[in-house]
């Protein structure tokens, strides 16, 4: 399943050799795509300015991933979709207990946390859960949730409701 040839595509990561491998294949593949190098704790664009953002396998290896989800729900548009897949802690006690003892060793070589909780992090940002599905230890969640949609400020809300028009 393809990208619709008038979708704009936006890439980011911190690595520059990984920007350099995905821009040649974007190349190869004849895929326009702005790839830039950069933080997701500080992502360098305006306000309001993607209708989706896609992070996979991602949060779990950002140092502060809740500032990286308060920056994804910056750069969407009201209405707009942030769409996660990462690995986090499990809501079995048996599972969590196992990463709970893993944890201190995997950050520490692979940078990578095993007890993290997007969902959280999500509802913090404002954004409305719209899927959640866990795999089957629940250590894969698959998050869909949207930006709400801006309501038009108190005073500019019309006294009579048949009066009222939406502001966008």
């Amino acid at each position: 399943m393809g990208t619709p040839a008038d979708v704009r595509l936006t890439g980011l990561d911190l690595s520059p050799a990984r920007v350099d491998r995905v821009r040649a294949l974007a190349a190869r593949l004849g895929r326009p795509v702005d790839l830039q190098q950069g933080d997701a704790q500080q992502l360098p664009f305006p306000d309001a300015s993607f209708d989706t953002v896609i992070a996979t396998l991602a949060l779990c290896s950002i140092p502060d991933d809740e500032a990286a989800v308060l920056e994804m729900a910056r750069v969407l548009r009201p209405g707009g979709r942030l769409v996660l897949l990462d690995h986090v802690a499990s809501p079995s006690p048996r599972v969590r207990a196992v990463q709970r003892m893993l944890d201190p060793l995997v950050v520490r070589v692979a940078a990578d946390h095993l007890l993290r909780r997007p969902e959280m992090a999500v509802r913090a940002a404002g954004l409305k859960i719209e899927q959640l599905s866990r795999s089957r230890l629940g250590v894969v969640l698959r998050l869909g949730c949207r930006k709400p949609r801006q309501e038009p400020a108190p005073h500019l809300r019309a006294a009579n409701p048949a009066e009222s028009a939406t502001v966008r």
